[in-house]
């Protein structure tokens, strides 16, 4: 079975269906995400259908998939995956031969910019999971009876979190090659637990090396009868662990460089652990709350309301708006959910969603704002506003997106201020989508790229004022695989030709406290990707960005003013002295307090549509900076993994209102992105 772009396959929540192969089954996996094509003289080898980082919105989950009966010594996958954000893989089993010296492997991903997968159970397989993929977050896997876990092919960024390997040879292997051509960047290993176990972390690192490949860190992780937890170059000992049936939890270590906040020093050590939000954790143990995507599978399809039998059109034409702001009423008002079916639903103004209410889509349906209501660049007002300023409650979004239709300058694609004390409210496979893509109107035909055009802008490609805005009335949000993107190509060009579409912010998050972003990515705006303004207590891992790729033609902020009652960058200090131009920010972090990221990979590849400032040897001058800390009210930053690309400096701190570089890249080559292993901000 092989995939093309925006499908899922999903079965049965109660009764999984078995996808069981036989044992005369040859092709390359049970479900191919990305076919191989024959090769040519530029590619002898085959390539793959599609560019991997051009493979977005794919979602797999509630299967089992079974490969026992192929002969152990055929090299097969269940599945293969080469994809990039927006793509899921959820609630699966993955049962292969346990037999030694077997060629199955469960997952396998070679190439792509993803992504987030949970919810699996891996028995048997030379490699339970074997994964080369720029970043992704992998949370709550169960892996028994394989000989490497994970094998780590390349990456730049995964964290790994919640994972139980049981009875394996080795953890997680991030060897590849030799110490100097090693292209595991970094992983990030949290609340998790390896047993019986030889091995658990297999490493070439080099703790005398100038460079940053394979930097690991490990947090909250247990260990029961693993004799070498961490184990290097020539079998030599890293880590000792356990023997004999007995345990032990690593607090923390990491090797790679570190800042605490000046750098860098080479380690390979013990480090201190952050210090963990007691709001942030599950309540019963010191591990990290988190939640699955809910699947409502136990109810009865009379708890479910239909937008299209509720009056919608989704035709992406008539006005929606009315039909599905009484739905959304109605159906929270009655305790039931409001089921989006497949389709495009046109709203020309605010669709409000009350405490109590649970949206589910069929087929990410978009909700697409339109008209002059969202038109006004000064005015803001949200396409989807989530609860309203002091409501108290509980929310679950699931599986839709939330789009434009030309200019819409004036348009916040999702505003949350619903308030959660107790359980946190919930976002799942939610996006916010602006331009390239068919009815947006913001398309190649309409917003094609100019890079010779000094300063030109199209005020019809204004496509949005922010992404998504989480305002300080907001407590308690739990986002998980979350894709806020400005399109940078047109997904329905056949070359994905580039486009140039602005929108202003992409997540402003001014929570007062307790949210945790799992799997998030935020790429192409103006003034920043991510920005954490008088936040306590959140958590983060993978967050992902990329600089618009126009930028800084016109610079930063333009089109945009900066506003400061939503506390803008002004960019008058962000640059160098004497450049005179400006791009966003990857993440901005302001007056904020107890901010715990578990992997960060910051990206800005182009200046004004030219790469070559992102080769390796460039200088890394496509911009000066991709990552801020400001105010003198921001206290208790801690990064694991922090990986730039494109920046000449990783780090800057603005705390008095004069802005300085404390990490230079160049002191911190990696594999590709420059790296930090461990940072640390306390004032």
């Amino acid at each position: 079975m092989s995939k093309t772009l925006e499908q899922r396959i999903i079965g049965n929540p109660n009764q999984p269906p078995v996808l069981k192969a036989t044992s005369n089954f040859s092709a390359i996996a049970v479900i191919d995400g990305n076919p191989y094509l024959p090769g040519n003289a530029d590619h002898p080898g085959g390539f793959l259908a599609w560019v991997a980082t051009n493979v977005f919105y794919r979602q797999i989950r509630n299967l089992v998939i079974d490969i026992t009966n192929v002969p152990a010594n055929s090299s097969v996958q269940c599945i293969h995956w080469p994809t990039s954000q927006a793509t899921s893989l959820q609630n699966i089993d993955f049962h292969m031969s346990q037999a030694k010296g077997n060629q199955h492997q469960g997952i396998f991903i070679e190439e792509g910019s993803g992504g987030f997968m949970s919810d699996l159970t891996f028995n048997g397989g030379q490699n339970a999971a074997s994964f080369g993929n720029q970043q992704f977050t992998a949370r709550n896997f169960v892996i028994n009876n394989a000989k490497n876990a994970i094998n780590m092919v390349w990456d730049w960024g995964w964290t790994f979190h919640s994972i139980s390997i049981n009875n394996c040879s080795v953890g997680f292997n991030i060897t590849n090659t030799s110490p100097s051509m090693q292209t595991v960047g970094s992983i990030t290993v949290i609340d998790s637990e390896i047993t019986d176990t030889p091995v658990g972390v297999l490493t070439s690192h080099s703790p005398n090396a100038t460079y940053t490949n394979g930097s690991l860190v490990l947090e909250n992780v247990q260990l029961k009868n693993v004799p070498m937890a961490v184990q290097g170059i020539g079998n030599s000992t890293g880590l000792r662990g356990t023997a004999n049936g007995q345990s032990q939890t690593i607090a923390a270590w990491a090797q790679g460089h570190s800042y605490n906040p000046s750098g860098p020093s080479a380690i390979a050590g013990p480090i201190p652990a952050f210090q963990r939000s007691p709001s942030l954790l599950d309540g019963k143990t010191n591990k990290y709350y988190t939640r699955s995507k809910p699947q409502y599978a136990d109810l009865p399809v009379s708890q479910f309301l239909s937008a299209r039998a509720a009056g919608a059109a989704g035709d992406g034409k008539k006005d929606d708006t009315e039909s599905l702001q009484k739905l959304i009423i109605g159906a929270a008002s009655e305790g039931k959910l409001v089921f989006l079916d497949a389709g495009v639903y046109k709203v020309t103004r605010t669709l409000y969603i009350p405490p109590g209410s649970k949206i589910v889509g069929e087929a990410w349906p978009v909700i697409l704002s339109s008209g002059p209501f969202f038109a006004k660049i000064r005015n803001p007002e949200p396409v989807v506003q989530v609860g309203k300023s002091r409501e108290n409650g509980c929310i679950e979004l699931s599986d839709f997106i939330v789009g434009t239709q030309g200019a819409q300058a004036g348009a916040v694609g999702i505003q949350w201020n619903i308030k959660s004390e107790d359980t946190p409210s919930g976002m799942w496979d939610v996006h916010v989508r602006i331009g390239g893509f068919a009815g947006s109107n913001l398309q190649l035909a309409d917003c094609p790229a100019t890079p010779e055009k000094q300063d030109s802008v199209n005020e019809n490609c204004i496509g949005a004022h922010t992404s998504m805005h989480v305002t300080e009335s907001a407590k308690g949000l739990y986002m998980e695989n979350v894709w806020l993107w400005t399109a940078d190509h047109d997904l329905d060009d056949k070359t994905f030709t580039n486009i140039t579409v602005y929108s202003g912010r992409g997540l402003n998050m001014q929570a007062s406290e307790r949210v945790w972003l799992i799997g998030t990515s935020s790429e192409h705006h103006s003034l920043y990707q991510y920005q954490f303004s008088h936040t306590r207590a959140l958590f983060a891992g993978q967050i992902q960005s990329e600089s618009a790729y126009h930028q800084p033609n016109p610079a930063a902020p333009a089109p945009f003013a900066p506003d400061l009652q939503i506390h803008d960058p002004t960019f008058s200090s962000s640059c160098k002295e004497g450049r005179g131009q400006c791009s966003g920010w990857g993440l901005r972090i302001l007056d904020s307090e107890d901010i715990a990221i578990y992997g960060a990979g910051l990206y800005s590849f182009f200046r004004n549509y030219n790469n070559s400032c992102s080769f390796p040897g460039s200088g890394s001058d496509c911009q000066p900076s991709l990552l801020s800390i400001e105010g003198a009210g921001t206290r208790k930053v801690g990064i694991y993994n922090l990986n730039t690309v494109g920046a000449s400096s990783m780090v800057d701190v603005n705390t008095r209102g004069v802005g300085r570089s404390v990490a230079d890249a160049t002191d911190n080559v990696g594999v590709f992105p420059n790296s930090i292993a461990v940072f640390g901000y306390e004032v």
